[in-house]
């Protein structure tokens, strides 16, 4: 049998911290006059006195955890705080029901930017910082998730970087809580600068603070129903793209940087890659926006930039309808949700590091058929890949396949259209944020889906945040029997 004490007294700790965040929208709702500082407070002591209840009968001598126990408990603890980051939500004067609140907390959480909300522009500021804070919070979540645990439990080939890091980043940092403690730092700094940037380019300062936290997060969620289309001033764009970019990258290589070692950050071939296909990514969009849309391409290359960016980190900004933009860029641009960032990074998706696996398999294998004989192993950043890697990529990718048919199969049967169900499919389990179509593409939202699809598409969410393993492994019967 598992043993839960230590598991509940960790969640009740995230708990006890999740009730300690709610004060910050409980002050700004007070300070602007907005009753829903009372929404927040009650939602607080409640977390709280749960959170802390956990923690006090689940006391041991003892917490350390088993590879069952990681499994249950990364799993349990975002959906926990998704649960719980909805009641303030739900009893706020949007009158959300508790499926519309819960959606948008696991939206949130998970740093997806699907929203249900409709009059962002006049929703109270409790409610705006509420979205960022669980954005934020997800975002620094999943980085500390996919350096010290993800690696752990060899999930989806993240092993690999378990062994990349042994040689450096384990000298430099010998325990995993200064690695996470590291992190933060750098996360918090890179907040501050791009919310004095953004102030700097004209955003109020409420506005710079939110969307500070919401870039660097790569989550997407905005202050305004028209997103960062409401900010008119280019300098913004690029501010908040140099944003996007910076969040897709491996923030354990921000460590070594910081510590003098640039050249590991500029030389890892995941980040060399995704960079590639960024370039030609937006070069081929911002072309086919300058001919076929018959626009400037300073013009071009922004709106380009800017949205191609944001659906392949998996962000979700957008400053213009690109569901308008022709056959071509919106066919692109769904595959551009399945892309993602890097691994170690706040964005999601599929991840650069898994098509590189797999693109040297591949390519080994083509070269044993062209030359039987030989030996070929493949690489990755220049060290021999393990098997195991390359069947765990293998399998997750099978798995992220399968799991994404099942969802856009499950909308179409509730009535949803194709388009409609295959983008909500994509975005949900790639964490992207809005869908494509008319219904929940850059310009629309999901608050006109039935409750069934939102409860499917938070799952979704959840088991592309999570890579899949980790929430799926729960089901298997052998798991619970040891």
């Amino acid at each position: 049998m598992i043993d839960p004490r230590p598991i509940l007294f960790i969640l009740g700790l995230l708990l006890a911290t999740l009730a300690a965040a709610m004060l910050v929208p409980a002050a700004a709702d007070a300070m602007a006059g907005s009753t829903d500082w009372r929404a927040f407070l009650g939602a607080a002591v409640f977390t709280g006195f749960t959170g802390v209840t956990l923690a006090l009968t689940s006391r041991s001598n003892s917490i350390t955890l088993g590879i069952r126990q990681m499994f249950v408990l990364t799993t349990l603890s975002w959906a926990a705080i998704a649960a719980f980051g909805a009641i303030p939500l739900t009893f706020a004067d949007l009158e959300l029901s508790y499926t519309d609140a819960f959606f948008e907390a696991m939206s949130g959480i998970t740093t997806t930017g699907s929203t249900v909300i409709t009059g962002l522009d006049t929703t109270p500021p409790g409610i705006l910082l509420w979205r960022a804070l669980l954005q934020w919070l997800g975002g620094i979540g999943i980085i500390v998730m996919a350096v010290a645990v993800l690696p752990l439990l060899q999930v989806g080939g993240m092993q690999l970087f378990r062994m990349e890091s042994s040689e450096t980043s384990d000298k430099a940092f010998p325990r995993t809580a200064q690695i996470a403690a590291g992190i933060t730092i750098i996360y918090l700094a890179l907040t501050a600068v791009f919310a004095l940037a953004l102030r700097a380019a004209g955003m109020s300062g409420f506005d710079a603070i939110t969307h500070a936290m919401t870039t660097i997060a790569t989550g997407g969620f905005s202050t305004h129903d028209a997103s960062l289309g409401h900010f008119r001033s280019p300098t913004i764009h690029w501010i908040v793209v140099a944003g996007m970019l910076i969040g897709s990258l491996p923030f354990l290589l921000y460590l070594e940087a910081a510590r003098g070692r640039a050249r590991s950050l500029l030389h890892d071939t995941q980040v060399q890659t995704f960079l590639g296909i960024v370039v030609v990514s937006v070069a081929a969009i911002a072309l086919w926006r300058s001919l076929a849309g018959g626009i400037g391409i300073e013009q071009a290359v922004r709106e380009a930039a800017f949205n191609v960016i944001s659906v392949i980190t998996g962000t979700g900004y957008s400053t213009t309808d690109y569901w308008l933009w022709g056959n071509f860029a919106v066919t692109c641009l769904f595959l551009f949700m399945f892309v993602g960032g890097c691994a170690g990074s706040t964005s999601c998706g599929i991840k650069i590091f898994r098509f590189q696996v797999l693109f040297a398999a591949a390519k080994s294998q083509v070269s044993r058929i062209w030359h039987p004989h030989g030996v070929f192993v493949p690489q990755y950043n220049r060290k021999p890949l393990p098997d195991s890697v390359i069947e765990a990529v293998m399998n997750f990718l099978f798995l992220f396949s399968l799991v994404f048919v099942l969802l856009a199969l499950s909308l179409t049967a509730l009535g949803l259209d194709f388009v409609t169900s295959v983008s909500s499919a994509a975005t949900a389990i790639s964490n992207v944020g809005p869908a494509l179509g008319d219904i929940a593409g850059p310009r629309g939202n999901f608050s006109a889906f039935p409750d069934s699809a939102k409860w499917i598409l938070s799952l979704g969410m959840l088991l592309g945040r999570l890579e899949l393993f980790t929430v799926l492994v729960l089901l298997w019967p052998r798991f619970w029997r040891g």
